[in-house]
């Protein structure tokens, strides 16, 4: 009879809707040589109107790269505007994928939140089926996990909020049993509570009704808060209680690579140690991938290292490089 139980509580454990997902990773095999796709977005105004000819279709900031090269991974640029065997293909050769922050829309066909919808339902299969596979939304990338968790309907789950400040995080009472504070440094925790060292920029956010209203609850789990300039409490950090999927809605390679200073990022040598902290964890993550490219010569064609960054802080952009993708029109290497 007690074997019965037991065989009977496994097959719960592992068919009950909403169950722990045992995933296919042993913590003694981790992936040494980790390869995360960035997710472009569409070219923003600003910037196309400094490119005309070249009329490129997306871009991706140099910070959001050289922050994940920083914690000891290569990238590979996702493009926009492709199928979904596009996404499902790529997916099964990198260790993960970084949503990053912008300016975009939603509601633009075939654009960033079409291509993280893609991103987001095969991520999800992956790990469905114990192939552990990360996502990691940093501002508009965090906002657009939570839309994308929520349906996105025709009225997006988020709420118009202005922060162009940097903050403290205001940790949740439970936040150190999280997965992304259970073994953060002391003194790295010290630091995101005391000091104004998170870079924000946003005009919009997630609240806690976003989430209860379109009872996300259950699944994504509220690690932190900040204030906006007028006072309003916005989730700032935040993990899927079941995927590996994390956000935050600050931006932690602003403090070490961009340098704008009309920004008034903090550069400080504890603001770029404790931001440091959030991409070197999400690698970490990804290295429990086992997914590689079929050959050295495959993994070479798709990395980031066959574009050229353009300095584009000289032009009056707030990011001091850019790669861009995919132009329309004539190429000219001469800002």
């Amino acid at each position: 009879m007690k074997g019965v139980i037991i065989i009977l509580a496994a097959y719960f454990l592992y068919y009950c809707k909403g169950a722990t997902v045992t995933f296919n990773v042993k913590s003694n095999v981790l992936n040494d040589r980790p390869i995360i796709g960035v997710l472009s977005q569409e070219q923003s105004f600003y910037l196309h109107s400094k490119y005309p000819d070249e009329n490129y279709t997306s871009y991706i900031a140099s910070s959001y790269v050289k922050d994940i090269e920083s914690a000891g991974a290569r990238v590979v640029p996702i493009l926009i505007g492709k199928d979904r065997g596009y996404y499902e293909e790529l997916m099964k050769k990198i260790n993960g994928v970084f949503l990053p922050g912008g300016a975009t829309f939603f509601n633009q066909s075939n654009g960033f939140a079409d291509a993280g919808q893609h991103i987001y339902e095969i991520a999800k299969k992956l790990n469905d089926n114990g192939d552990y596979f990360p996502i990691f939304g940093t501002c508009l990338g965090f906002e657009l996990l939570i839309i994308i968790a929520s349906g996105r309907g025709e009225i997006e789950n988020r709420i118009r909020c202005y922060s162009h400040s940097n903050l403290p995080l205001n940790f949740t009472q439970d936040y150190r049993s999280s997965k992304m504070f259970k073994e953060t440094p002391l003194d790295i925790i010290n630091i995101l509570k005391t000091k104004d060292v998170t870079v924000n920029a946003h005009q919009f956010c997630i609240v806690d009704e976003n989430l209860k209203s379109h009872n996300l609850t259950n699944d994504w789990r509220v690690t932190a808060h900040s204030n906006d300039d007028y006072n309003v409490e916005f989730i700032a950090s935040v993990e899927h209680r079941r995927y590996p999927f994390y956000g935050v809605q600050f931006h932690p390679e602003k403090s070490a690579f961009e340098w704008k200073l009309s920004k008034k990022y903090p550069h400080s040598y504890e603001a770029v140690k404790a931001n440091r902290y959030f991409m070197d964890f999400f690698v970490q993550e990804c290295r429990k991938s086992q997914h590689s490219f079929a050959s050295a010569a495959e993994e070479n064609r798709y990395l980031i290292y066959n574009y050229e960054p353009r300095f584009t802080g000289d032009l009056g952009s707030a990011y001091h490089q850019c790669y861009f993708f995919e132009p329309k029109g004539t190429v000219s290497y001469k800002n």
